[in-house]
């Protein structure tokens, strides 16, 4: 009997697939020192009032591309398989940049949440939720994460209810962290989050991988039922 280790076909087992890749990609902790940064000529207050409005805009970004991504890559005629290939290729190309460069990573961030303007609720969607947030790198490991669904059956519905849980938790983290900004920087500083990115980095090349194997395995499966 094949052992599966990402046992997506229910709502805990798509839980645990989703929730590092979406935490390894999004980093709430090493955004929040950034977070923290953007804002620093503002008052504490600002960053509390903006989290929580964040952290929302971030969930939806999340959940969209989670619930749709995939689907709408199928109705261009992409196969599973195919797109379990990509969507993996994509995520450990993500995570090798992410693995190597963090620090550019950081500054990458920073760059694109700038110019930050007078007044603080008018960036609470762009640049701060989207791309600074939840970025094109975000967007493109939940579309993957979506890749990972069952063809078919009721198993569909444990593995959204599983990945979608994964995204609001991700968001309560983005708005409890950008919120104790402060508090974030003061524990752990700048190297002590360029350590859990690392380490992050590397579990999400993990998953990166996996979603990879799936999909050969998908296609190799087709191809030998067709043959």
């Amino acid at each position: 009997m094949e052992f599966n280790p990402l046992p997506v076909s229910t709502a805990v087992g798509a839980f645990l697939l989703a929730f590092p890749a979406l935490f390894s990609i999004v980093n709430p902790i090493g955004s929040a020192l950034i977070f923290h940064q953007l804002l620093a000529d503002h008052p504490p207050e600002t960053r509390r009032r903006l989290a929580p409005t964040i952290a929302i805009y971030a969930f939806c970004i999340l959940l969209g591309s989670l619930l749709l991504g995939g689907y709408i890559l199928n109705f261009f005629g992409v196969s599973l398989g195919a797109l379990r290939v990509a969507g993996g290729l994509v995520v450990a190309i993500r995570a090798w940049a992410l693995l190597m460069s963090p620090e550019v990573h950081a500054e990458h961030k920073t760059g694109d949440a700038a110019p930050i303007l007078t007044r603080a609720e008018d960036i609470a969607f762009f640049p701060l939720t989207m791309p600074f947030t939840t970025g094109p790198g975000a967007i493109s490991v939940a579309i993957a994460l979506s890749s990972q669904r069952p063809a078919g059956g009721s198993s569909v519905i444990p593995f959204f209810a599983g990945a979608s849980l994964a995204a609001g938790v991700i968001a309560v983290l983005v708005w409890l962290l950008y919120r104790a900004s402060d508090r974030v920087l003061a524990f752990l500083g700048v190297s002590g989050a360029r350590v859990m990115s690392r380490l992050m980095a590397f579990l999400l090349m993990c998953i990166g991988v996996q979603i990879v194997a799936s999909g050969v395995e998908n296609l190799a499966v087709q191809f030998l039922a067709r043959h």
